[in-house]
């Protein structure tokens, strides 16, 4: 490709709301343009990256075994009121009525459309296992889109499903997947760190994300440095541990009954510590939460026969409920986890009228003593109850909220004062928690998602009535697997990990082009030269620009060094008959290499080559 035959539009400044690297380089290399918020148009050097991204993931998914179909981008929202999640999904959903008022889903995933397309196609056992995905286009009404094609409304989404007979089969499809994205990732040049992840609205049970470290990660990441435990802090557990006081001792059961304290004012747990003069790990605090869209049964709880019920098609739930959460002081409830236990598809904490409706007394001094209007839930850092119905308390001889304003109760004994209805962990996990699998300490880093990968199990196969027959003619139901990944996000992430201060460094398998080739003035012997060695590139396979514009030299060298190209070969009156090559990964620094013109397209393919054979290496 001849530049003047193709569109370079550079920038020498970015928009003000590009804060982050890959989404200014993106704006000032002229890879995309801004549309409307949230929605970006790819320019021809940006597309050509997009395209071999797809390219590299469509190739592993094949080669894996897997097959490509294409679903329509609008679904019929009939299919969204049979899974349950017509009424579930938020606002991030764009629905739409067609001219005769049927409802209509701007696909924000996918899980419906596959289940539809494959329960009329699966009848037997011997169809499985079907392993099927898309590349397609995907809208999510994002609240606040930002960091440019990192997280915008309109994206595109590799989406693959399995279709299984039973777990030992989804085993083998799960880690099937899993080693393709692991090829994929690795033959785009990024550093992904897999960790164990939340299923979230797609439901399930086994899950795992594949991270990029990034300074603006929308996800923390908790890691142990003994035994390689990762996880989403939205999944991360940690070792169970002992309540101490602030000599560092450990707490003993109370011996004295519970003791009502006036404390107007003492509503946080920092004032707390300095009121009681005791350690936050003393402290029970009790938050209360709105829960909608709970699955689990809840019925024999405490104030759960006031919540109304419906059916669904997994069963029934609660539109609308409450629930108490009790946890350590020092501690914070995780909300992705408590909604993953509750089976909810949201968790808020409850306004103050509410909170004082159900607990009698305002935010601050809620406890867990005489909670008889909602269930109330403990976390691990308060207590464990045991396969036998015991418990294994965690802390002892604790404060909490007295249950009216301004009032702390002491001497407030787990089991002793109250029994919750369930306990779980709800914790979020950070930095100097102790790892659960080698008791090593946790670190943190910020991390953005490229993949994700479910086992779904039977959540939409269920509900969506898919059935086929087994070796015996009777009729079961297969189990799913979910495989995402977001194809703008990673080739955002590609350039967030590989750029300096002068632009993009493109790894060679993502380039829009490998090689440039800019001659000085495109005009007499330097002309012919540079004609020649684009020639013979494009004759090699090499994908090649020759920079033919009418531009200043170091407008020319400035724009290739900001779009990224891999290897750059210039042509000048002063150096012929040799050219510089360059790497564009050695930096400006870095000297040209000065090598005869009749041998500089051999040796910036053989660069190309050796590159991707590194790429592609198993």
């Amino acid at each position: 490709m001849k530049a003047t035959e193709t569109i370079i539009s550079t920038l020498r400044d970015a928009p003000a709301d590009a804060v982050i690297a890959s989404h200014i380089l993106m704006i000032r290399a002229g890879l995309i343009r801004k549309l409307g918020n949230g929605l970006y148009t790819y320019l021809p050097f940006g597309l050509r990256a997009f395209r071999k991204v797809e390219t590299i993931i469509r190739e592993e998914l094949d080669k894996a075994g897997f097959s490509e179909i294409k679903p329509t981008v609008v679904v019929p929202g009939d299919l969204w009121k049979e899974s349950g999640r017509w009424e579930t999904m938020g606002n991030e959903m764009l629905r739409v009525k067609t001219r005769g008022g049927q409802d209509m889903v701007v696909s924000p995933t996918a899980e419906e459309a596959f289940t539809a397309l494959f329960r009329d196609a699966i009848t037997s056992y011997k169809q499985l296992p079907i392993n099927a995905y898309q590349i397609n286009t995907k809208y999510r009404d994002e609240i606040r889109p930002r960091y440019g094609v990192m997280c915008g409304r309109e994206f595109v989404m590799m989406d693959g499903y399995s279709f299984d007979a039973d777990q030992k089969s989804l085993d083998v499809s799960y880690n099937r997947w899993s080693k393709a994205y692991r090829r994929i990732f690795k033959r785009m040049g990024i550093t992904t760190i897999p960790v164990r992840a939340d299923t979230g609205a797609m439901g399930g049970s086994g899950s795992e994300e594949f991270m990029v470290e990034s300074e603006i990660g929308d996800n923390t990441l908790i890691l142990c440095p003994a035994c390689g435990y990762a996880a989403n802090v939205e999944k991360a557990a940690c070792a169970p541990d002992v309540a101490k006081d602030k000599n560092g001792s450990e707490l003993v059961p109370a011996s004295q009954p519970i003791e009502k304290v006036p404390c107007p004012g003492v509503e946080s747990i920092e004032q707390m510590e300095a009121f009681f003069k005791m350690s936050a790990q003393q402290f029970i605090k009790v938050l209360i939460y709105k829960v909608i869209n709970a699955a689990i049964d809840m019925r024999g709880a405490p104030g759960a026969a006031a919540f109304k019920t419906e059916k669904g098609p997994s069963g029934q739930y609660y539109p609308v409920s409450y629930v108490a959460v009790a946890i350590r002081g020092d501690l914070d409830v995780n909300e992705t986890k408590l909604a993953a236990v509750l089976k909810a598809s949201e968790v808020t904490l409850a306004g103050e009228e509410d909170v004082i409706a159900y607990s009698g007394a305002p935010h601050g001094f809620v406890g867990p003593v005489g909670l008889t209007k909602l269930p109330l839930l403990a976390d691990h850092s308060v207590m464990i109850k045991k396969a036998d119905g015991t418990f294994d308390v965690r802390v002892h001889d604790t404060v909490t909220g007295g249950g009216e304003k301004d009032v702390d109760n002491m001497h407030v004994e787990p089991v002793r004062d109250f029994t919750p209805f369930m306990t779980a962990d709800v914790r979020t996990v950070k930095a100097g928690d102790i790892c659960p699998d080698c008791g090593g300490t946790f670190y943190t880093k910020k991390g953005n998602e490229l993949g994700h990968i479910f086992k779904l199990g039977d959540k939409y196969t269920k509900s969506m009535h898919v059935s086929y027959l087994d070796v015996n003619g009777k009729a079961q139901t297969p189990i799913m697997g979910c495989y995402g990944i977001g194809l703008d996000r990673t080739l955002a992430s590609i350039i967030e990990e590989h750029h300096d201060d002068d632009g993009i460094i493109w790894t060679m398998s993502t380039a829009p082009y490998q090689v440039v080739v800019i001659p000085v003035k495109y005009q007499g012997a330097m002309k012919e030269t540079a004609d020649k060695i684009y020639e013979q590139l494009t004759g090699m396979g090499v994908e090649v620009l020759l920079d033919d514009r009418d531009e200043r030299p170091g407008v020319k060298f400035k724009d290739a060094d900001l779009i990224g190209f891999p290897v750059r070969i210039v042509v000048g009156d002063k150096n012929l008959p040799n050219v510089e090559l360059k790497e564009r990964k050695a930096g400006s620094k870095a000297e040209p290499l000065l090598v005869p013109a009749a041998e500089a397209a051999e040796k910036a393919a053989a660069i190309v080559r050796s590159a991707l054979d590194a790429l592609n290496a198993e």
